[in-house]
Parts: structure tokens; sequence; C-alpha cells
């Protein structure tokens, strides 16, 4: 039998990412928006689309639409770049700004990928775990991305799983403590006060760069697409480590009419926000339950019952959610999206027959 050459040293014991994904009644366990684009949306889209020439490449720096979202957020063309989906642009980053004698700061729990991506590109992974309340602990934050061997500072703003908001008190201060690149990932800021972005630093670091994604708020999650917002000397190294025609012609229409149509969006937000607050109020009232507050689209919801057979009980009955429980961090907790009404409702009617 012929023998094969062993892969990448760096592969070795990485799990690869999975998104625990199971068929459900009610899917509440991917942080997606559970209702579709608008109808007005749609149909601009399928226009845009039965005009295009699929014989043809795409624009490979999508510079319409990049030029859209530097209108939109009121910086210029050259400080947005965009990818296949937010994950592309977070694999780019780490390798642009990670490898050999760099190291990524990761401020654990939060989204796994980020400490993978340093690990794929052979970059250190120093944790400063969160505080007992999920909130940051900033002082060793700033301590230590200002030790000079860090590359890359992650800060999740709304935070995946836990939904906390990042200070830009503290922001502002990492900003000055390094020169190291500062992620903000802002896939949910949407639905967090709008005071709480980031955007308003990017005139006066460079080394600040900001995610979004169409993923969350703008209900393209089976599109693909996301985008950074950086100094235009970041954009530029990007561009030598991005994979050409990445992102393809179809997202880039599609995601261009959901820019010109943003505000078409607003009221589905609103929805998920009061909904939010319900939920939260009607989990916060079941025995044994503790809510933490989120400004994102999910709750992070830790149970006296062993959460796991509550994740259990609740597939079994046509509900999925995200289990968390085996986490050091985040044990005894299920993360739990925010749906349409009638999907919240399930949800709750559910835990309450489990927990009774």
């Amino acid at each position: 039998m012929a023998k094969l050459r062993a892969s990448n040293s760096l592969l070795r014991g990485v799990e690869p990412y999975d998104p625990k994904y199971l068929p459900a009644q009610v899917g509440l366990n991917a942080n997606e928006t559970t209702f579709d684009v608008p109808a007005d949306v749609r149909r601009a889209i399928e226009g845009e689309i039965a005009r295009m020439a699929f014989n043809r490449y795409p624009d490979p720096m999508a510079n319409e639409l990049r030029q859209a979202i530097a209108e939109w957020h009121g910086v210029t063309r050259d400080q947005v770049i965009c990818g296949n989906g937010g994950d592309e642009l977070l694999f780019d980053l780490a390798l642009a700004w990670g490898g050999e004698g760099n190291a990524l700061l990761n401020v654990p729990p939060t989204f796994s990928v980020y400490a993978a991506n340093a690990r794929l590109t052979g970059t250190q992974v120093i944790d400063v775990p969160r505080l007992p309340d999920f909130s940051i602990d900033q002082d060793a934050v700033v301590a230590r991305a200002s030790q000079g061997d860090v590359g890359m500072v992650v800060i999740t703003s709304p935070n995946n799983p836990t939904g906390d908001v990042a200070p830009l008190a503290f922001i502002e201060r990492l900003l000055q403590a390094t020169d190291a690149l500062v992620l903000v990932d802002e896939a949910y800021m949407e639905f967090a006060p709008r005071d709480a972005s980031a955007a308003p630093l990017l005139a006066t670091y460079d080394n600040l760069v900001i995610l979004h994604t169409f993923s969350k708020a703008y209900r393209l999650a089976g599109v693909r697409m996301g985008y950074l917002l950086a100094s235009s000397a970041v954009v530029a190294e990007l561009t030598k480590v991005r994979q050409p025609y990445s992102v393809d012609a179809v997202s880039q229409a599609i995601a261009l009419q959901v820019v010109r149509h943003r505000v078409a969006f607003d009221e589905g937000i609103a929805l998920v926000v009061a909904e939010r607050a319900r939920l939260a109020a009607e989990l916060q009232a079941l025995p044994g339950v503790v809510v933490y507050p989120s400004a994102a689209n999910f709750l992070l919801v830790r149970f006296e019952q062993d959460a796991s057979v509550v994740w259990e009980r609740l597939y079994e009955q046509g509900v999925l959610v995200r289990d968390f429980s085996a986490g050091a961090l985040t044990s005894g907790c299920l993360r739990i999206s925010v749906g349409m009404p009638q999907e919240n409702d399930r949800l709750i009617a559910a835990l309450q027959a489990i927990l009774a």
C-alpha cells in the first residue's frame, strides 16, 4: 500500500471547527436571525442576479460594495476590505499578524475560531480569562498586551457566547498601550446600544480593526459576506494574503442591495431586541436559572440542573440550542439564540416542563 506523507505539523491535535449543526423544528443554536430578508429586498436582489453574467469573474476587490460600505460608515474605500464571511477575514488577520514570534492575546470564553486560527498559523495563544461575571479583566489584558510580544489582540463586542459589550474607554486604553493590531469583532453590534461601537476610534488609531458581518442582523448567514474597517495600511497588508476572487459575484450583488436597503432591516433588529428582553425575563423566572446580560441576539443561561441533560430534553422536543456546559469557564451553560416570538414561546414552554 502506498504511503501518505504527513500533513503540516501545525495540524496535529487540531479539532475541526464544529458548529454543532443538527436538524430541528426550532433552531436557536447558531445566532442566526430566524426570519428571512424583507420581501422588497429579496425582489431587488433577484433583479440584480437576473442581470448577472455568470461566465465572468467577479471584481476581485468588490469595489462597488466597498464604496457603499465606506459611505455607510463614513470612511474611505481603502479602509474597507470584504471577505467570504467574517471567518475568512479572521484567518487573513492571523496570517498577516500572526506566525512564529508573534502571539494572539485571547479573552476566553469567546469565539473559538480566534485561537484555532492562531494555532494553524504557528501563533502562540495567550489567554487572559474573563472574570467570574464574564466581564473583561481590563487591567490584566492591558498589562499583558503591553509586553511587546503580542501581534494581535481580539476583543469581541458584544462577546460570543457571553453577550457583554467591551467598554470603549477600555478599548482606547488598550490601543494606547500596544502597537499590536487590536481587532474588535462587532459581528453582533447592531443589536447593542448605538454608542457601543468602537468605530469613532478608527480616525485616531492605526492599529484598530473592526469586523462586521452580514450574517446576523442583515440575515445573510447563507450568503457568506463579512467586511473589515481599518486603516488603509492594514487593508493593504491584508490584500497580500487574501484569496483571489474569494467573494463571488452573487454574494457581492446580494450584499450591495442589503446595504442600499439597510433601513428595511431596522424593524427586525428592534423585534430581536424586544424579544431578547422578554425571553431573558421569562427564563430568569424559571427555577434554578441564571441569565447573563446580553447586548447580542442570544442569551447565555446557566442551569442548576445538568445543562447537557436540559439540552437533550429540549432537542427531544424539537428545540435546538447550543451546549457550552463542557467548557471550563461556561460549565452549566447553554447559549440560546433569540428567535421569532412563537419560537421563543415554544422554548419557554419546553423549559418550563423540563425544569418543573
